[in-house]
This record gives structure tokens, sequence and C-alpha cells, in this order.
């Protein structure tokens, strides 16, 4: 990573989710990303990660993609990836680049520049762990007033056996948002997947698992659930019944207790409106 007076900066590959559907996702995200002193450069011209349909579909058209964005990463800075989906492909095809020689030498040849190896790809928990550690969060202690979340981390986190030895950060949702004043709740969905695109080509498939991740999220007596991932979150609220509990990114709420986010209008944007529930714990006016 490169340092600029005190500001760590990292490339940033946003993804479509938050390019489009989550777009409150990304600002709360950048928000609460200045506030601390990161710098997000957005990769120039970035493509789809694949992550969608072609790495069910067309195996090589799921491994150029991602590493496409690959080549387009500076050498000299890490690259900060907010989606746990695309940082999975990225990573992934990252991986399997680097162990085959072969897949290197077509690489240079495709994208016009040689394979760097060494290139550093870390998901937003990496990076709000390192922020975390510097003890930048003890003077917001108490701001989120005994919000009680059920923390959702998805199904992505868990990682394929080949990223095995690559962190999932389970629990950071929970340690931090305590940290902030927040109250998590036990409950048996925090890994369970959604359904992600079976919601499209399989959608009952998708509701039931949605049903059974947000009644278990009202058993445990949480007033919300926080989303690691944005795919995750637009299933939630798409497949979920009217009336059932908001479903919040976890970059939100991490913007409110930094006292950011109020006026930015980035909770009209939920098919679930947060507000009523934000507004009771005087999280906003």
């Amino acid at each position: 990573m490169t340092y600029d007076n005190n500001t760590i900066t990292y490339s940033y590959f946003p993804g479509c989710s938050l390019a489009t559907t989550a777009k409150e996702n990304n600002r709360s995200m950048l928000s609460f990303c200045r506030q601390h002193s990161v710098s997000l450069v957005e990769l120039k011209d970035w493509n789809c990660c694949g992550s969608s349909s072609a790495h069910s579909i067309d195996s090589e058209l799921a491994h150029h993609l991602p590493a496409r964005n690959l080549a387009l990463a500076p050498p000299d800075r890490p690259i900060l990836v907010a989606c746990p989906s695309c940082y999975l492909r990225l990573k992934s095809t990252h991986m399997d680049i680097a162990a085959d020689p072969d897949a290197q030498k077509e690489f240079g040849r495709m994208w016009g520049r040689e394979f760097n190896p060494d290139l550093q790809i870390i998901n937003f928990f990496d990076m709000l762990a390192r922020v975390a550690d510097t003890g930048a969060f003890e003077k917001n202690k108490e701001s989120l007033n005994g919000l009680r979340f059920a923390p959702y981390y998805g199904c992505m986190l868990m990682r394929p056996p080949k990223m095995r030895r690559e962190p999932t950060f389970s629990g950071l949702m929970e340690k931090v948002l305590s940290s902030l004043g927040a109250d998590p709740v036990q409950w048996a969905h925090k890994a369970r997947c959604c359904g992600t695109f079976l919601s499209v080509s399989r959608p009952l498939v998708s509701a039931r698992s949605v049903k059974t991740i947000m009644d278990g999220a009202e058993k445990a007596g949480a007033e919300c659930i926080v989303t690691a991932c944005a795919m995750c979150h637009l299933n939630l609220e798409i497949r979920s019944q009217p009336g059932k509990i908001p479903v919040l990114h976890f970059s939100e709420l991490l913007s409110l207790a930094g006292g950011i986010g109020q006026g930015r209008g980035w909770f009209r944007r939920h098919l679930i409106d947060p507000r009523p529930l934000l507004r009771s714990r005087r999280l906003i006016a």
C-alpha cells in the first residue's frame, strides 16, 4: 500500500452491485474510508468479475473477466474489493495464474503486461480489521445506542477449499459494532446462503432460503439484519415478505457511528425502510 501524509491508498474494484443496485453501500463505504484516512482509487475501465453467471456457464470467460481486472491494477499498491463474491473471483483467479506458468504467459499475451504474482488482493473486512487495530473506533463508543442486529455474512466469505487459508473474518461485524454500542444477537443463519442468483433462475428456492434467514433473525430478537455482501442485501430485501425487519449494509452503520450519513439519502434506497427503526434508536433525525 502507499502512504501520503498519513493517508493509506488502495486501488479499488467496486464491482457491478456497488456501482448499481447497492450505491448506498458504495457511498457509505467511501465516506467511512475518507473519515479514516483511507483513499480508494477506482480502477479505470473495470469490468464485471463474472460472478453473476459466467463462472457457472463459461469457464474460459469466467477466467478472463477477473484476469482483465487484475491486469488493470497498478503494481505498487493492493487492490481492495468490497463485494465478497467479487473478491472470491479475483483472488481465486490470481491464485490459479500464480500456480501455472502457461497461464502467466497467456496473461501477458492477452493483456500486454506481465502477471504480478505479488499483487495483494484484500477485501473490505481486511482493511477494516487494520483500522480497528489502530483503536480508531474508541472515540465512537455507544454511538449505535444498543441497536440489536443479526450479523449476516453469507456464504461467500467461507471460501472454496483452495482458499481455506484465507481469513473469513467471521465475528468481525460483531466485534466492531459492539464496540460502537450495538448489540449482536446469537442466531443460526449468519453464514447460510441466501440463494443469490437462484433468485432469477429458481426464485422459489431462493425465497425459501430468504424466509428462513429473515424468520431466524426475528426469532432471535434482532431489530435488523446487517449484511457483509451487497448481493445478499438485495436478495434479502427483494425476496422477503412485507413487514419484515430492515436489512442494512455494514458500511452504513459504520458511517452512522462516525456521525455521517444522516442527510445523504442512503436509506431512501432501501426496499424495507430502515428509517423508523433508526429514528427510534435516535440514530437519525
